[in-house]
């Protein structure tokens, strides 16, 4: 699986802003593999974020879309 330059800064952002792990991360994109889910979907439904936290990702998802 490649990852864009949009999705690497996404988890840039992840790291810095919301503090995942790459242990969280990577759960939700092993898991990605299988259910073919938006990455910040998956990070919620497996409880790795909360709701607020969603809310901030999705904002900066808008704010970074290419």
């Amino acid at each position: 699986m490649t990852i864009g330059n949009t999705e690497r800064k996404l988890i840039n952002f992840l790291h810095q802003e919301i503090e995942l792990t790459n242990a969280d991360i990577a759960v939700a994109l092993r898991h990605r593999e299988f259910d073919n889910g938006p990455l910040p979907m998956l990070l919620w439904q497996y409880g790795l974020v909360d709701l607020d936290q969603l809310e901030q990702i999705l904002d900066w998802l808008d704010n970074h879309r290419q």
